[in-house]
């Protein structure tokens, strides 16, 4: 069994695995530090592995449709849960109503429980006095610290003295953290010491030790803590390049994010994520995605830094189309473009060592 911080979780993600309001889920199937993935729940991928449905690429990670039927199959294997983990990731950050039945049972067994969500846990007294009654911790992650534990920004950021890389996107859910921890971990198999910025609640559940969740922030601390984490991640770790991951797109309607990023996180270069085939902007029939061109100046004219690359979401495209959609971004744009979910990051790194001092 891997070691990770928390041990062993059992993630719920009923009705919403292999969607974008899955994307939780869907990065802790993928890699966490964190926890040991054992199982994902939702009916209507039961019986099948998780990393399969996700990325035709098997985890061993099994998905059930109950955590009744879970717990019977994980405690005859001795992989029993410690934790339940909500890997929803919906629109406005909501619980469903139907979730707090699996969340009490995993507390009547002792589990601990996290959630991402904006309906924090923590202010339900109905599952609070069961984690109590049963000695186990709730975990809200996006619950913003107290005042006196922010920062506000200060100018520090001009002592990094390594390479900073802001992987923003075009739009929201298009798989930015994905590309970010990729990137992380390509360049450290490259010899090169990187460290990841999370900005989001599952950067952190995923273990990023250096993090904090923008769209939960005071606004007054949003930049503050965006350079408290880079400057930390700098003192403490002395890296070679420092990933900082995007939150929505400069100008989607609901999530404009990428603007405290290139202000505060101060990047020396973008990686711009795009999907090729998404018209419009998620979750918002009738509002059409403005073109990687404007989206590129935008980026450049605010932070008076290049774009350096552009990173390819398949979604909706056959094996066939990636490789042409990276040529022809390439042909728009003058940048080089790689699909590296698909295809992994080593090109990327390649590109991106040659700028390392």
């Amino acid at each position: 069994m891997k070691k990770s911080i928390d041990g062993n979780a059992l993630v719920y993600c009923d009705g919403a695995f292999n969607t974008p309001n899955g994307k939780t889920a869907h990065g802790l199937v993928r890699f966490t530090e964190r926890y040991n993935v054992v199982g994902v729940l939702d009916a209507k991928y039961a019986g099948r592995d998780a990393g399969e449905v996700l990325d035709g690429k098997p985890s061993g990670i099994p998905v059930f449709a109950t955590i009744d039927q879970a717990i019977e199959t994980l405690n005859a294997s001795g992989n029993n849960p410690k934790s339940l983990v909500i890997g929803l990731a919906p629109d406005g950050g909501r619980l469903p109503q139907e979730a707090k039945a699996t969340i009490s049972k995993a507390l009547e067994m002792g589990w601990n429980v996290d959630s991402g969500l904006h309906d924090f846990l923590t202010n339900d007294a109905a599952l609070m006095a069961i984690a109590t009654k049963n000695n186990c911790r709730i975990r809200d992650v996006r619950k913003t610290p107290d005042r006196d534990k922010l920062h506000f920004f200060t100018g520090d950021i001009e002592k990094v003295d390594c390479l900073k890389l802001a992987v923003l996107g075009t739009d929201s859910a298009l798989g930015k953290r994905t590309t970010a921890w990729l990137l992380v971990h390509g360049l450290r198999d490259a010899g090169q010491k990187a460290e990841m910025i999370g900005t989001g609640q599952t950067a952190w559940m995923q273990g990023a030790k250096y993090s904090m969740v923008m769209d939960s922030c005071i606004n007054d601390f949003v930049s503050g803590e965006i350079e408290h984490a880079v400057v930390s991640a700098y003192k403490n770790e002395d890296p070679d390049v420092i990933v900082i991951e995007g939150q929505g797109s400069l100008m989607n309607p609901a999530y404009p994010g990428g603007f405290e990023i290139l202000a505060a996180g101060r990047p020396d270069y973008v990686i711009l994520q795009h999907a090729p085939k998404r018209l419009e902007y998620d979750g918002f029939p009738g509002y059409k995605m403005h073109s990687l061109a404007e989206q590129i100046n935008a980026i450049e004219v605010i932070s008076g830094k290049k774009v350096i690359a552009i990173t390819v979401n398949h979604e909706d495209m056959e094996e066939d189309e990636i490789l042409e959609a990276c040529k022809q971004i390439t042909l728009e744009t003058k940048l080089p473009a790689f699909d590296v979910l698909k295809y992994g990051a080593k090109e990327l790194v390649a590109l991106l060592k040659e700028k390392i001092q």
